[in-house]
Formats: structure tokens, C-alpha cells, sequence
């Protein structure tokens, strides 16, 4: 389980936004269905989710008719606020969408198709665990609109999958891929690098394993060691080695290579993709700040600049939604300092870069220095916008507080 909510101001129970929130009807809005059921747990992981021993009460098979509720609610107060529209996204996400039967996953998109509407040239993701797709699965979820797999790979060398707590066989990677493409969905693949003991060689094979599947997409993530983990507290420990800073410096400068040299364009420091066709739409309105609603328990949501966040545990989401109340657990409209850092945070990670007028006069004067550093590209920078150079990717944080402090 994930740790702590946000503290924020009360939620309304009726879920209602305030009167005086901006709302623009024409902006994109993106929906998040969060399915927080795992079989085991691994080791890294910090999301919201639960395996069947943490449900207390809490089905599986009730689960799609709860979120139902949610997006009947979502539906009169968007339509309070005269801010109905159609999805231009709709991502399942998790814990692991896959466990759910297909066939629930279809209903809660079609909850979705009724309640909003999705435009005819949506994208719909459902996230995947390698052992949970077979074929008819695949046709399944295409027949009912979704038009993208996100295949939970990780790695393609069992020790390091070990490390990790994952317990899906690395063969059944291909298998899943395999599947997607014969469903016509476009097909994305997840990485992690700098597992415990993971050597660059590790990092090289899972890379070419990856590439010799030739999905659309690639993700890489680093590796981060999140407080409450079964893996940060082996490592407080002393039982595995904490991860080297250097050593995933050079595992992103490895996959970035061999990414570029096979006809990947990255377009956020973590992702890369075969042309701009094939990226990852959903996640790119979080980073350019868009309008999303977010169901499920611990999902959060963004509309105008209000933010809320769900209750966590999945019994307690379905008894607020059974007294007809919103899940909301609290809500913020973060200030103008607040929102200023998350926009650079999020921005300047993409490859389109963030707008140098975005930022106040006092932190323009930083944009020469970074450039110096070999951080920002100069070409893009003299056009006015931040794009990072491959050092900057690797250095994003730094190049975030040299432009907000």
C-alpha cells in the first residue's frame, strides 16, 4: 500500500467544484481508471494497491460496478459545471488492470463512452502484466475500444526480475507483445534499471530483449527506493545494495544510445517512442497539465487547476460510493508559487521543452548558465524554449532548482 494522502482542505461530499473554478469546456480531459489489485507485491513497489490477504472485505468482482458509481457521480459534476466532454484519453492503470476479467474492463469504458463520450480518435491504454494477456484477452479489450497495451517487462534476465519481486516469466513478454500486435494495439513496453545487482551487461540484454520485440514504445525508469518498501527496508538493512547513482547515469546513457540507434525519438527523459505517432498521449497531458479525472481508490484528479484525491483502500471507496457520496478524501488549488514548480518540474522533462516566457523575469537569467553547463540545447533555447541536452536529462532535478530558487 502506498503511503499517506496528502493533507489538503475537506472534500465536498457531493463532490461538487467550486463555483468560482475556471473551467474551460474546450480543454482536453483525460480519464484514469486505477484497478489497485495485485497478486503479490513486489519489493519496490509504492503504488496504491492491494493483494487479496489487504482487501478486508473489499471484490474483485464488485470492483467494476463500484467505479460505475464514481463515473455516474464525475458525470452530474461535470455537467453541474457545465464542463462536460468527450475523453481524449483514457488509461488503466495500477496494480494490474489485467487481473480484472476483459470483460469488466470494457464495462468500465463503456461507463465512460456513456457518461462523457470518447472522441473517435482516442487513445485507451491498459496497462499489463506479461502472465495476465493471451490472445483472446487482446481481442477482447480491442473490440471494446482500447487501442494501446503498456506490457509491464521490466527486465529479461530472471535474477534481476527476482530482485525486484516480479514473478512473471520474462518469455511471456513476447507472448503478450505478440498478442497486442495481433489485436492491432499499439504496444509499449516498461523497463526498470538498477536493481539490486543489476550489471550493465543485465541492463543491455533486458534492452536488446526489448528492442528484438520492436514494440512502438519504450519505457525506462530508474529505480527509486521509496520509504515503507519491502526493498528499502532491505536496504536499511544491509541485505542488498542500495543503487548507484553512476551506475544508472551510465544505464540511461546505454539505453538512450541503443533507443536512438533503433529508431527511438525520445520525447520525455524516461520515454522514448517510434515517432511521434506512437507516444504515449495520456501521459503527456500530465505533463502539460491538462484537465483529467482520475477513478478508483487513492486516484487523484486535476480539473482547472483543483486538485483532489481519492480515499485509498478499496473498501472504504466503495462504502463512500454506496451513501451516494464522492470518494474524495481532499482537494487544494495549489498557489502560484506551487504551480510554477510543477510546471517546470513536468515541462521541461518533454522534448517540446517549456516556454522560457512561462517563467518569472528573475529566473530567465538562469537559461544562459544552464546552457553554459552543457544542461539546455542552445538552438531551442534561442527559440524560446527549455529543452535538455542528454546531460540534462540526466541532471533534471538540478536544471528544475536552478530555474524556481
Amino acid at each position: 500500500m502506498a503511503g499517506a494522502l496528502p493533507l489538503g482542505d475537506p472534500a465536498p461530499a457531493d463532490g461538487a467544484l467550486p463555483r468560482d473554478l475556471p473551467v474551460d469546456p474546450s480543454a482536453d480531459l483525460g480519464i484514469y481508471l486505477h484497478v489497485p489489485f495485485c497478486r503479490v507485491r513486489c519489493g519496490y513497489c509504492d503504488f496504491n494497491t492491494y493483494t487479496s490477504s489487504e482487501l478486508r472485505g473489499a471484490r474483485q468482482d464488485e470492483y467494476a460496478d463500484v467505479l460505475l458509481q464514481e463515473i455516474a457521480l464525475a458525470r452530474g459534476v461535470l455537467a453541474d459545471a457545465r464542463a462536460l466532454r468527450p475523453a481524449q484519453t483514457v488509461f488503466f492503470g495500477g496494480g494490474t488492470p489485467t487481473l480484472l476479467p476483459a470483460g469488466d474492463l470494457a464495462r468500465m469504458l463503456d461507463g465512460i463512452r456513456d457518461a462523457f463520450g470518447i472522441a473517435s480518435d482516442a487513445e485507451i491504454t491498459v496497462e499489463a502484466n506479461p502472465d495476465t494477456v493471451s490472445p483472446a484477452v487482446a481481442e477482447e479489450l480491442a473490440r471494446a475500444g482500447v487501442t494501446r497495451m503498456s506490457v509491464g517487462m521490466q527486465s529479461a534476465v530472471p535474477r534481476v526480475l527476482a530482485a525486484l519481486d516480479r514473478t512473471h516469466s520474462p518469455d511471456n513478454v513476447a507472448t503478450a507483445v505478440a498478442a497486442g500486435r495481433a489485436a492491432g494495439l499499439d504496444v509499449s513496453v516498461d523497463l526498470i534499471y538498477g536493481a539490486p545487482g543489476e550489471t550493465l551487461d543485465d541492463w543491455r540484454a533486458s534492452l536488446d530483449a526489448a528492442l528484438a520485440l520492436a514494440p512502438d514504445h519504450i519505457s525506462a525508469y530508474a529505480l527509486i527506493i521509496e520509504d515503507g518498501t519491502k526493498l528499502a527496508r532491505q536496504i536499511r538493512r544491509g541485505e542488498v545494495p542500495a543503487p548507484d547513482d553512476d551506475l544508472q547515469a551510465d544505464m540511461y546513457e546505454l539505453a538512450d544510445a541503443l533507443l536512438g540507434e533503433a529508431g527511438y525519438d525520445w520525447y520525455e527523459v524516461s520515454n522514448w517512442s517510434q515517432g511521434e505517432a506512437h507516444r504515449s498521449r495520456h501521459n503527456l497531458a500530465y505533463w502539460r497539465g491538462t484537465d483529467w479525472w482520475g477513478f478508483g481508490p487513492g486516484a487523484h484528479s486535476h480539473v482547472a487547476g483543483l486538485r483532489w484525491w481519492n480515499v485509498k483502500h478499496p473498501a472504504a471507496y466503495a462504502q463512500r460510493l454506496a451513501l451516494g457520496e464522492s470518494p474524495a478524501a481532499g482537494r487544494e488549488r495549489p498557489d502560484a508559487e506551487a504551480t510554477l514548480l510543477e510546471r517546470v518540474l513536468l515541462q521541461s522533462r518533454i522534448r517540446e521543452g517549456l516556454a522560457v516566457d512561462a517563467l518569472p523575469a528573475s529566473a530567465r537569467g538562469a537559461v544562459a548558465g544552464l546552457i553554459a553547463d552543457g544542461l539546455v540545447e542552445p538552438a531551442a533555447a534561442i527559440r524560446g524554449r527549455i529543452v535538455l541536452t542528454l546531460r540534462g536529462r540526466l541532471l533534471a532535478d538540478a536544471v528544475v532548482r536552478a530555474l524556481t530558487d
